[in-house]
């Protein structure tokens, strides 16, 4: 007879074992025919499942966010059953959910054509409107895989076969399509309303180049139709805001082939790079970090006695010189130690604050290189703070006040933060990373930040403090971090004089604030869809003449400019006023001024906003100051 404990605390008791579908009958209609799936001691179940014992049960629909999760792995299922279908050869293999979405890769003699997506979509919509009822069973694992082979589906019988003999193998059957899944899924295909496929793309079988190339099928799959019909016109923003594509239209940077991974900056890119590189310098250098540079290439005995030899040397270049082996930096940690062991260091010292604008390069695999977002050259905005143990908690706290202050002053006001603990691949003890991970969050809770836990994804050498930005997108960005790491000042051999005269290894903690500047650059491009705030912009504000006769004025007025310290063009071409305007408001230039008979005459600038506001006619002095004033509000006027 069990009593089932609800999500408000009330309780219902039973007779005898109740499904979660019948659980939500008895509480009503209407949550009977919403529920896609229970939760049952906090674990997911089919609404077939029957609850035999005392149990907290919640009914899952698709408010909640595992109610949405459910219908993107039913409607991957759902669209293999369409290939199925159409292309009865096809093999199916893997099918996850993804971040708003899901995929599933195919093995099939050709390619996959738009005419085809088509076709599997609208299959997909005739086996939901069957409103086939999903169904749980149970198989030997040696079954299953004889099962699979014998329907010629040789890559599940693959992964069937190297899940553990003691495993049960679950299967789903929907009318006449059976799959491999873990589950839960919907109690049927109807459930299924709301959904797209978006594109095709090549994925090797497991991950290995070795392997063959599948088809990958990308889908989408909502509760509604609203909410699909605003991501798909986040996807359409996104792709008008691509920073590579912005990077060509505002001549800010390019990539090629002979140098894959790594950019060539333009004039314009490179002002906002150093625009960002001294800001950046000057807020470090007020908080106490000291500047320093360390070498491109150091002896691979370095990065052995650091453990990155170990656990990171398939990331990095390689190259010899006289018979040495040497490695191209991946990252600049070990290099400051070398800093800090130069001379003998007292607990006076510390903390100390070393930063570099660090060039890193990594051997990154070529199909995830991504514009300015993935690259194998990079510069960090990389520091390294040395200090003794009970030192810990202020110099994160004092970390996350200053990267608070760097955010707002580039436009980000919400930040997400994640804690994440010990790797499996790591090094040092488990009564260190104890240590180390009780220092984090304790650093956390004082500063009152709301935090996950992200388990199991702390670097290779201590656990670490993600910080994240929302853009104007609603995207998700990971760049700030703050590394706690007992191990590798010791392992360099790093330490300090103590109060009592012993010597101590200092704790050493790696932060960076806008990680890489390639990459924090495209965020922002991608942020503002090209249109910097002023003190970012390359140019600030274009000069144009109406006609040659007030060509000699508006040069005078472009050189005025450059004197008070800000970025402008003179434009003095011989095309017409409209011509000029059209064609940089594409270069999305804060401002533009326009001078004509009356503007000479009257020793005046008139001025437009590149939203197209006409600000009217003004005193050049004026016009200077209302660029200084909103330069010196950074992002936050944005």
């Amino acid at each position: 007879m069990p009593n089932i404990r609800l999500p408000d605390g009330s309780i219902k008791t039973f007779d005898q074992p109740v499904s979660v579908a019948g659980l939500a009958q008895s509480i009503g209609a209407g949550l009977a025919r919403a529920a896609l799936a229970g939760k049952v001691n906090g674990k997911l179940v089919d609404t077939s499942y029957r609850v035999e014992s005392d149990a907290e049960v919640a009914i899952i629909t698709d408010r909640d966010a595992s109610g949405v999760e459910i219908l993107r792995h039913s409607t991957a299922h759902l669209l293999a059953h369409a290939v199925k279908d159409l292309f009865p050869d096809a093999q199916v293999t893997i099918g996850p959910v993804i971040e708003d979405g899901f995929y599933y890769d195919f093995s099939y003699k050709r390619p996959f054509t738009p005419e085809d997506l088509a076709a599997i979509e609208k299959r997909m919509a005739d086996i939901a409107g069957r409103d086939l009822k999903v169904e749980r069973t149970l198989m030997p694992r040696d079954e299953a895989v004889a099962f699979f082979k014998g329907m010629g589906e040789h890559y599940k019988a693959e992964i069937i076969a190297s899940i553990p003999d003691s495993e049960p193998i679950s299967l789903y059957r929907q009318g006449d399509f059976i799959d491999l899944c873990r589950g839960p899924h919907v109690p049927s295909t109807g459930k299924l309303k709301v959904f797209k496929l978006m594109k095709v793309a090549g994925a090797y079988w497991r991950g290995d180049s070795k392997n063959e190339m599948l088809q990958r099928i990308y889908g989408t799959a909502w509760a509604k139709k609203e909410e699909q019909d605003a991501y798909l016109h986040r996807l359409e923003e996104a792709e008008k805001r691509d920073h590579r594509k912005l990077g060509r239209q505002l001549d800010l940077f390019h990539l090629q082939d002979e140098a894959p991974g790594m950019v060539f900056w333009h004039p314009k890119g490179w002002v906002i790079w150093q625009t960002i590189e001294q800001y950046m310098r000057r807020v470090q250098r007020e908080n106490g970090y000291l500047e320093l540079k360390t070498p491109q290439v150091l002896d691979v005995s370095l990065w052995k006695r650091s453990g990155h030899w170990d656990n990171f040397r398939e990331n990095m270049f390689f190259t010899e010189s006289e018979s040495r082996a040497y490695a191209v930096k991946p990252m600049n940690c070990p290099g400051h130690v070398q800093v800090f062991n130069q001379g003998i260091k007292s607990y006076r010292d510390l903390p100390l604050r070393l930063a570099e604008f660090g060039s890193c390069h990594r051997n990154e695999p070529s199909g995830a290189l991504h514009g300015l977002m993935r690259a194998r050259g990079f510069v960090q905005d990389d520091a390294h703070i040395f200090c003794a143990e009970e030192q810990i908690e202020s110099e994160v706290t004092h970390f996350i006040d200053l990267l608070q202050r760097v955010y707002a002053d580039f436009g980000f006001d919400e930040i997400l933060v994640k804690l994440s603990t010990r790797p499996p691949k790591r090094v040092g003890d488990d009564g260190v990373w104890d240590r180390a991970e009780a220092a984090l969050q304790s650093a956390l809770e004082a500063r009152q930040f709301a935090w996950q836990l992200n388990p199991g994804e702390g670097a290779f050498y201590g656990p670490k403090i993600e910080f994240s930005l929302k853009d104007s997108l609603g995207r998700v960005w990971q760049c700030g971090t703050m590394q706690l790491d007992f191990s590798m000042p010791g392992r360099l051999g790093a330490e300090y004089v103590a109060d009592d005269n012993t010597r101590r290894t200092p704790v050493m903690l790696h932060r960076a604030i806008l990680g890489s500047f390639e990459r924090f650059i495209g965020i922002l491009i991608e942020h503002y869809a090209g249109a910097m705030p002023v003190w970012l912009a390359p140019v600030q504000a274009v000069v144009m003449n109406i006609s040659e006769h007030q060509a000699e004025y508006a040069q005078r007025v472009a050189e005025a400019l450059l004197q008070a310290g800000l970025r402008a063009e003179a434009d003095l071409r011989n095309e017409k006023i409209s011509y000029k305007i059209r064609e940089h408001s594409l270069q999305k230039l804060p401002y533009q001024v326009v001078v004509g008979d009356k503007e000479v005459a009257g020793q005046k600038v008139a001025v437009r906003t590149r939203k197209g506001e006409d600000l009217g006619p003004m005193a050049l002095e004026v016009f200077i100051s209302r660029i200084h004033a909103e330069a010196a509000q950074l992002g936050r006027a944005a």
